[in-house]
């Protein structure tokens, strides 16, 4: 029997905001508190708490300065945090395609033989019943 892919999940990685924080600080050079507080819709507090978990696991460095006389909070994805982030990518695309191929075995069945799909639900709009 072969392994599912959704053993291979990062429970760190793949809860929602922190892979925001991770995809984020991937594509740019560096991200600000504020920006990703408001692009993941969080509150300070929920943002502050996502961010310490990654950095304790040292997915991402946090790094606080000056902007002129204003305060500021920078998040960088480290190198370990970019092979995480591949790697819950990774197991998101086997999960897709594995799904992809029992989709269009359900859907070829329920073409061939006219009857419902395996799962019990109605053939989809366009197609013969």
């Amino acid at each position: 029997m072969t392994e599912h892919p959704t053993n291979g999940i990062d429970e760190t990685v793949h809860q929602r905001h922190r892979l925001g924080i991770l995809t984020i600080t991937a594509e740019a050079n560096r991200a600000e508190f504020g920006y990703l507080r408001d692009a993941l819709e969080l509150t300070p507090g929920n943002l502050s708490r996502h961010l310490l978990v990654l950095e304790q696991a040292g997915l991402v460095h946090v790094e606080k300065g000056y902007a002129g006389r204003r305060p500021r909070t920078w998040v960088r994805i480290t190198r370990e945090g970019r092979s995480a982030l591949a790697a819950e990518l990774d197991v998101l695309a086997a999960l897709v395609r594995q799904h992809a191929v029992v989709a269009s075995r359900t859907t070829s069945s329920q073409r061939s033989d006219g009857g419902p799909a395996a799962d019990g639900s109605a053939p989809r709009a366009g197609e013969e019943p």
